[in-house]
C-alpha cells in the first residue's frame, strides 16, 4: 500500500475525508519526504497546482494531520513548526537532526543514538519515555570547507 493509501485509510478511521485540499496538501509532503517543511512551504508549494487553496487551510489540515498522528511536528528553532510524514510510530520515535548554522540544511540521523540512555533514565527514575527530540548545531560538510 502507498503513503496516499495508507494516509487516506488513517483519515477514514478517525472520521475524515480527504478533500481535494488535503490530497494536494499530502501530496507536497510525500513529493518532499527528504525535506522539513514549513507550513507556508507547503502552501507556496501546493499553491502551484492548486492556486484557489488559502493559507488558512494549509494550517488547519496541518493541524488535523498532526490530530491523526500522520505528521509529527518539529521545532527546529528557526522561527517555524516544520512537518514531516509519520505514518508508522515506530519508525517516527528517536530520529535526531544536525542543522547547519550557516546554509541551514537540515540532515536526519536514522540511528537511534539515545537507546542506552534512554534506558538507564527509565531504570533509575522508573520513567516512561514515549518520545525525546534531540538536535546538534553546526556546519554541514559543504559549509565547512
Amino acid at each position: 500500500m502507498n503513503t496516499m493509501e495508507l494516509l487516506k485509510d488513517k483519515l477514514k478511521e478517525t472520521g475524515f475525508k480527504i478533500t481535494p485540499q488535503r490530497r494536494a496538501i499530502v501530496e507536497i509532503l510525500i513529493k518532499n519526504t527528504d525535506k522539513h517543511l514549513s507550513s507556508e512551504e507547503i502552501y507556496d508549494l501546493v499553491r502551484v497546482d492548486c492556486p484557489e487553496i488559502g493559507l488558512a487551510t494549509v494550517y488547519r489540515t496541518m493541524q488535523l494531520l498532526d490530530d491523526v498522528g500522520v505528521i509529527s511536528k518539529l521545532n527546529l528553532d528557526d522561527g517555524c513548526i516544520r512537518y514531516e510524514i509519520c505514518l508508522d510510530k515506530e519508525d517516527s520515535h528517536n530520529h535526531h537532526h544536525l542543522i547547519c548554522k550557516s546554509c541551514s540544511k537540515i540532515i536526519e540521523v536514522k540511528e537511534d543514538l539515545l537507546d542506552s540512555i534512554e534506558r538507564q533514565i527509565q531504570e533509575t527514575y522508573k520513567f516512561e519515555i514515549i518520545d525525546h527530540d534531540l538536535k546538534f548545531y553546526g556546519l554541514c560538510e559543504d559549509c565547512s570547507k
